[in-house]
Order: C-alpha cells, then sequence, then structure tokens
C-alpha cells in the first residue's frame, strides 16, 4: 500500500471516531476490588458490625441482597454508554442499576435520587423513579392516570418497559447497555431496546447498584464516553 493512501485511511478513521464522540472506555469494576466505589448501608448507622452488602467473588462485583443499600461511584458520569453483564447467583429477585444518581437517601431514608433501571427478574429495564422525574412515549399507558404519577411516597413511580420477554434463562448471564446523552436515557437487554426515557430531570451523576433483597453477579460494568450529539450506533 502506498504511503499517501495509508495515511489517507488512518485520517478517515480518526475523522469517524471524532464524529461519533469515540473515547476510550473506563472499566468501573476492576475484577480485584471495589476501588471507586463506597456503600451506604443505612443499617450500619446503628450498628457498625453489620455485615457488607457489597463483595468481590471468583473476579465478579456480587451484591448479596442484604443488608439493604446502594453501592456508589465515586466519580459523577454524563454521556455515556454503560454496559453491564449480570446474573442472579440463586434465586431470582430484585436489584437495578441507578443512574444519575445524587442526594443520598432521598426516598425511604434509602434510595438515592436517581432513575432506576430495573434488573428485576421478567421485568429488566422498567424505570423507577426515584425524586426525580423522566418522561416516556405511551406514558399513561406505560406509567398509569396522570393525577397519580410522581417520584416520591407511593405515587406512581414505574413505568414498564416495552418488553418482558429479552432477559435469558435464569442463571445466564445478561447483557445490558443504558445509554445516557443529554436529556434521554436507552436501555437494552440482550440486544432488544426495551426502554427509552427523555426530558429527564439531570442529565449527570453517579452510577449505583442496589442491594435489594437478592443476590446478583455483575462480572462487567464499562462505561463508555460518547459525545451529546452522537447518533446511536445501536439498532433500534
Amino acid at each position: 500500500m502506498k504511503k499517501p493512501l495509508l495515511l489517507t485511511i488512518v485520517a478517515l478513521a480518526m475523522m469517524s471516531d471524532h464524529a461519533f464522540g469515540a473515547e476510550a472506555s473506563i472499566p468501573l469494576f476492576n475484577g480485584k476490588d471495589l476501588d471507586g466505589w463506597h456503600a451506604d448501608i443505612p443499617a450500619k448507622d446503628t450498628d457498625a458490625n453489620v455485615a457488607n452488602a457489597f463483595i468481590v467473588r471468583d473476579g465478579n462485583l456480587v451484591s448479596l441482597g442484604d443488608p439493604r443499600g446502594h453501592l456508589i461511584t465515586d466519580d459523577s458520569h454524563e454521556n455515556y454508554r454503560l454496559e453491564v453483564e449480570y446474573r442472579f447467583a440463586g434465586e431470582p429477585g430484585n436489584c437495578g442499576v441507578l443512574v444519575h444518581a445524587s442526594t443520598p437517601r432521598a426516598l425511604y431514608k434509602m434510595f438515592p435520587k436517581s432513575i432506576e433501571v430495573q434488573l428485576n427478574h421478567l421485568h429488566a429495564g422498567d424505570f423507577w423513579c426515584i425524586a426525580l422525574d423522566i418522561s416516556v412515549p405511551d406514558m399513561e399507558k406505560r406509567r398509569g392516570p396522570k393525577n397519580e404519577w410522581g417520584v416520591d411516597g407511593d405515587k406512581k413511580r414505574r413505568i414498564l418497559n416495552l418488553t418482558d420477554g429479552s432477559e435469558k434463562a435464569l442463571g445466564e448471564w445478561n447483557r445490558m447497555q443504558i445509554e445516557c446523552v443529554g436529556d434521554e436515557v436507552k436501555v437494552w437487554v440482550n440486544g432488544d431496546l426495551v426502554n427509552h426515557g427523555f426530558d429527564c430531570e439531570a442529565t449527570e451523576g453517579q452510577i449505583a447498584i442496589q442491594a435489594e433483597g437478592s443476590e446478583v453477579e455483575f462480572r462487567k460494568l464499562i462505561l463508555t464516553p460518547i459525545a451529546e450529539l452522537s447518533p446511536s450506533t445501536e439498532s433500534e
């Protein structure tokens, strides 16, 4: 290959990466310890001997489910795609990944202000509004009567996903992608677009993992920054 042609190909590749806002991916979990994270376990306020809810086991980050609480990134993030690979280690149950997290214990003195992307078995991809709101198409169909919407207390905070058939069989690894760009949040489960929210009241914040009653293993948590105006490369 002639040198000028090679240089042209390299230049075009660099331009393409720039156009799509491609940047180096960041592993949020290093496979060894919980460096870069901190836990908020309310039960520890009154009993310092309460067990940790989050551990590293066999190279996986594990949410043990109890005691209840959250594992939260030290850093805040905006405009990114988060790739999560997870599975329920035993009995299926509840867990979630929170994006745009900020004020600790904003709901029920437990949950940080955030948008929860649900991992609950058979409901992966639902949104839960936690002191923070977001909109979706067909809002009343997926959230309930408008006069009952809210972001705290017993208000209708759950927004149903687009499909409950995207999860793999229990024991198999699921791949979830969460894309937060500007005021939009998109979620894919095993390649299926399962939710798309917009007009979110926050556009940045910390990322958190729940301990909410069931043991869940995470083997991958990788964040890739993307430019705000970049088109999604995931098919819809």
